[in-house]
């Protein structure tokens, strides 16, 4: 019996950008019925590779094959029409429309009577692929209303929806609950076992390992190795695979807490974006890690803006050591000793557009350090730069390289090297290695365990509950804008906490 062709094939795909081999001779293929797992180090080339295959980039050399047959794939409807569907980190939905609009937006495929789209005909769609897959969702239900798992849930139907044969899948656990997950898993185990190929791309290697079949693994553009057991094979193999070296997870000494550096009493915000808190108290000790755990969309981002300065919150009272913030501003919590690291360093953290030595001091441009009677002092700017650029092995040309250019890694080690150089007393961080490899973030790991021994405070909002077990001493848990429990580190685990997250058990 001869063995069926691969859905699809990538032999010897080479892309460049400028002097940069982004991908180098890679050969890849996906069986139908495979879940296949695609590993790297950020910059190693996966990115790329599937924007490639996705019809976002035209190889510099090689071809694509669609069950054996040579296509081109020069656009994303060139690859929707050969099969292959992609869902994305950042979802790409309409958030005022339904949906079952959502699902139908320039979809030909099924026209009623007069050119009108036949609802009808999209509903007993998505009740099928329902059923096939568990993927349930309300059809009216407008996007805004849907949780983040339901946004992407409905991400994966709309590919399902326009045919995909393929579906590639870009980290798709980051922004989950544990129980999400599992509800995830058990739809993409079904797609397979009817037949569909899919590409799982994570950096979480316990979830790489319980559910792909295979793994290629890419460093420096090209493929260092693969795994045809990934059940079998340790996280720690698989991690040196893609790194090149061992990778140690950093030594966790004994908490030393001290005094309270941040307070919070009985904080409440109004609905502006996101939930709203309500009557939010928790406080945080110096040489201490306080993690916010959390399905996303249940108050951490209001809790982070007024943390932060950003925002003032209705009613409640905020102190930063030892002193009540009467101004809710940036500026007034960074006089009184808060460091910050925002979600999204893209368009929050750095200036994208000005120059990395330009968007690291740019939160203290307006002091002495860096200017003199209205007028800034390059030179000191610069040597600030390049001082954090060699401490931080942050990887780049050099500090007048566009921020926007650097790699999400070398991003967040900017954003950490701008903030701990002026010694906060607090640090606030949100997701703060979420996207990165695993040595990128064993590097933002070693640096928050030092600040903790050095007495700072620090206050880690996350989704990664693995993450959060491992760096912090205490874990609050938010749900629908209120606090519901905290827990010593010690006395948690990713059960406990998933059933806390969503409502299920609360801990004083």
């Amino acid at each position: 019996m001869s063995t069926p062709a691969p859905l699809i094939e990538m032999r010897g795909i080479s892309k460049s950008f400028g002097a940069v081999k982004a991908n180098e001779a890679v050969d890849l293929s996906v069986a139908p019925g495979e879940i296949l797992g695609l590993l790297g180090e950020n910059g190693a080339g996966k990115t790329t590779l599937m924007n490639v295959l996705f019809g976002a980039y035209a190889p510099d050399a090689g071809e694509i094959l669609v069950q054996g047959r040579s296509v081109a794939i020069n656009s994303s409807a060139d690859a929707l029409a050969a099969g292959i569907g992609m869902v994305h980190q950042h979802f790409h939905l309409a958030p005022r429309l339904s949906v079952l609009e959502n699902l139908l937006i320039g979809i030909p495929g099924i026209p009623g009577r007069s050119g009108r789209i036949d609802r009808a005909g999209g509903l007993a769609r998505l009740a099928e692929i329902g059923r096939q897959h568990g993927l349930t969702l309300d059809p009216d239900l407008p996007v805004s209303a849907l949780s983040v798992g339901e946004q992407q849930r409905l991400e994966i139907v709309k590919a399902l929806f326009r045919g995909a044969r393929l579906l590639i899948l870009d980290e798709p656990t980051a922004v989950l609950a544990p129980t999400e997950v599992d509800g995830l898993f058990s739809a993409l185990r079904s797609m397979a076992a009817q037949g569909l190929g899919i590409i799982f791309i994570s950096h979480k290697l316990n979830e790489v390992r319980a559910l792909t079949h295979r793994c290629v693994v890419l460093r420096h553009g090209r493929v260092a190795g693969r795994v045809d057991a990934p059940a079998s094979t340790t996280s720690s193999e698989m991690a040196r695979l893609m790194c090149g070296h061992e990778i140690v997870p950093p030594a966790r000494g004994p908490s030393m807490p001290g005094a309270a550096v941040l307070t919070l009493d009985g904080i409440s915000t109004s609905h502006h974006s996101g939930m709203a808190l309500r009557d939010v108290s928790l406080s945080v000790r110096g040489g201490e890690i306080l993690g916010i755990a959390g399905v996303s969309g249940n108050g951490q981002r209001a809790l982070a803006e007024v943390i932060s300065g950003v925002r003032a919150p209705d009613a409640g009272k905020m102190t930063i050591a030892g002193k009540t913030v009467s101004r809710f501003s940036p500026s007034t919590v960074q006089a009184l000793g808060l460091g910050r690291i925002p979600e999204d360093r893209m368009t929050t953290g750095l200036v994208t557009n000005l120059p990395l030595a330009d968007s690291m001091v740019l939160p203290r441009i307006g002091t002495a350090a860096f200017s003199r009677n209205g007028l800034l002092k390059p030179d000191a700017i610069r040597a600030f730069a390049e001082a954090q650029i060699k401490a931080y092995d942050i990887r780049c040309p050099g500090p007048m390289t566009r921020a926007g250019a650097l790699s999400g890694g070398n991003l967040q080690k900017a954003l950490l090297a701008r903030e701990l150089a002026f010694d906060p007393k607090v640090l606030i961080v949100s997701q703060p290695t979420r996207g990165l490899d695993i040595g990128a973030a064993r590097f933002i790991h070693e640096k928050f365990l030092d600040m903790r021994a050095k007495g700072c405070g620090i206050v880690v909002i996350g989704e990664d509950l693995e993450e959060l077990l491992m760096l912090s001493d205490r874990i609050a848990v938010m749900y629908e804008g209120r606090i519901v429990g905290t827990l010593n580190s010690a006395d948690a685990s990713i059960a406990r906490l998933g059933l806390m997250m969503t409502g299920a058990e609360g801990h004083a």
